[in-house]
């Protein structure tokens, strides 16, 4: 297994995370104009892109794990940081360590902008539960119940002297 095939994948993770952050403004805008029905289609988009994230994340693992082992090191601690530390090949290595930080750069900007969603997202839940809140009538306005305050008499609608 070469450093080349480990780039590649490095590579289609870089594209797969570019996709998401792309997803991840667009539900952001979606959010912001309160549509449900197209945050529905980002979600969705959304939730295929993750999938294959998922997938191209196993073949890197596979693929790291192969380079450990056809290179004799041990698999327990199977991290870029120590194949970047045992490359002699500068221009694999460079071209490497290039890849791995643009993909740590995208997945640090994917997470900043994922919690902006949450927190438009929170913010939105909040102001239709105040709205739900102010909607809906109080228990003090319903007419069930004692009214100790009643401010009418006790007497009769007809005189009873008659």
């Amino acid at each position: 297994m070469s450093v080349e095939s480990i780039i590649q994948s490095i590579k289609n993770l870089v594209k797969v995370h570019e996709n998401l952050l792309k997803i991840s403004e667009e539900k952001t805008e979606v959010v912001k104009a309160g549509s449900v029905d197209k945050l529905q289609t980002v979600l969705i988009k959304e939730r295929k892109l993750v999938q294959l994230l998922d997938k191209e994340e196993d073949s890197r693992k596979k693929k790291v794990d192969e380079w450990f082992l056809q290179n004799g090191f041990p698999t327990e601690d199977t991290t870029i940081s120590k194949i970047l530390e045992s490359l002699t090949n500068e221009k694999e290595k460079k071209e490497l360590e290039n890849h791995t930080v643009e993909l740590t750069e995208l997945m640090l900007k994917l997470k900043q902008q994922e919690q902006l969603n949450l927190a438009l997202i929170q913010q939105s839940m909040q102001f239709v539960q105040v709205s739900l809140d102010l909607m809906s009538p109080s228990l003090k306005n319903m007419n069930y119940g004692n009214e100790k305050d009643q401010s009418s008499s006790n007497r009769s609608m007809f005189d009873s002297r008659a």
